[in-house]
């Protein structure tokens, strides 16, 4: 792995990550495909959409359809027919979403599969050991992520018990592979800080802010990123996990962040949810029902250049799958361009006024 920093305006960064000979320009939005797919896109509509870099995760395609499978055909990126650059997420957070339904202890977790009933297991080593067999170019640590609130005491026993499966992670990593820690500590600056620094000693390829979009106030995520991610090492990729609203992002790549993932852009699409260079358009609103015009007249997306909102309204309304794809194309494009408008704005040392920009367009009252 190489991350050459190419320009700064403040804490933000305008960089390349190179990873097995295949580029990401960073700051980058990871598209969700967690079972090895985009819902509702092949590939060809990711490369349509300037796609470069996709996110599924350990934990389902280890259950479905099983790594054993998706080596018979040569890893993750033939199974699916991508040739760009896959991150996957190690199972923690899914763990997690499992609620009282799991398990912890030392070793790792203990559940039930959500499609079969059957007793799993999810440790460290079998976590990097499947990310591993899946072929990844990136790979995260197994890590525990705790409810929004916590107190200071679980808190800080998850912290712990993540660190100790941190470094087990990074033992385990056989194939030498770009390996990426996580912090946590919650909402607890001094726990952050421990995990942060202890993180950094075990010399990971890339470091993540992990535990955050799990209920906490929206300033709070924000002061967490803006304390943390700057005293990160300058010199590797930083990842704040699970934020996607446009104007989140905007304000963590002010702090230094460098890479994110969040369900926002195709979830919301596929429930009429709409982003633009003017705010949020809501396709199920009636207005739109007689509108000739794209759904943004700004956009350069496959959609916008060929079809009439009004078109893709009928479409929504009459739950033809072509909406959802025409929709998720349209969002996954205009994030995309979002993070390219990102990158030139510290390229021109002119992220003030963008953000300044995005503040006027994402107004609530501007959402319709």
């Amino acid at each position: 792995m190489k991350f050459n920093i190419k320009t700064t305006d403040g804490n933000a960064r305008a960089a390349e990550l190179i990873i097995n000979k295949k580029h990401l320009n960073t700051p980058a939005f990871m598209t969700i495909g967690t079972y090895g797919s985009v819902k509702s896109l092949d590939t060809v509509d990711l490369k349509r959409c300037n796609v470069d870099i996709i996110l599924s995760n350990a934990f389902h395609l280890m259950l479905r359809p099983g790594t054993d499978i998706i080596q018979k055909h040569g890893g993750l990126h033939e199974y699916m027919n991508w040739d760009g650059l896959i991150l996957t997420d190690s199972g923690g957070y899914q763990v997690f979403s499992l609620g009282q339904d799991v398990m912890v202890n030392k070793e790792g977790a203990v559940f039930r599969s959500p499609f079969n009933g059957d007793k799993v297991t999810m440790t460290p080593e079998i976590s990097i050991d499947v990310q591993s067999k899946l072929n990844t170019d990136i790979m995260m640590i197994f890590d525990e992520c705790i409810k929004y609130p916590s107190d200071i005491t679980s808190t800080k026993r998850s912290m712990e018990l993540s660190l100790t499966w941190a470094e087990r992670s990074r033992t385990s990593n056989y194939d030498n592979k770009t390996l990426f820690g996580i912090v946590q500590g919650g909402m607890y600056p001094e726990l952050r800080e421990k995990s942060r620094q202890e993180l950094i000693s075990m010399n990971f390829d890339g470091y993540a802010i992990g535990g955050l979009s799990v209920g906490e106030p929206q300033e709070l995520m924000r002061e967490i990123i803006d304390e943390n991610a700057p005293r990160l090492p300058l010199n590797k990729p930083r990842y704040v996990m699970g934020i996607g609203k446009p104007l989140d992002i905007a304000y963590a790549v002010r702090s230094g962040v460098d890479m994110f993932d969040c369900v926002i852009p195709t979830r919301n699409a596929r429930n009429g949810q709409l982003f633009t260079s003017q705010g949020i358009k809501r396709i199920r609103n009636a207005k739109y029902q007689d509108d000739m015009s794209p759904i943004d007249k700004n956009c350069d997306c496959y959609t916008c250049q060929n079809y009439s909102i009004s078109y893709i309204k009928h479409l929504d309304r009459c739950n033809e799958i072509l909406a959802a794809r025409l929709m998720t194309i349209h969002n996954v494009y205009f994030y995309q361009n979002l993070m390219t408008q990102l990158r030139t704005a510290i390229v021109n040392s002119s992220l003030d006024e963008l953000i300044g920009q995005l503040e006027n367009d994402f107004k609530e009252v501007k959402n319709d």
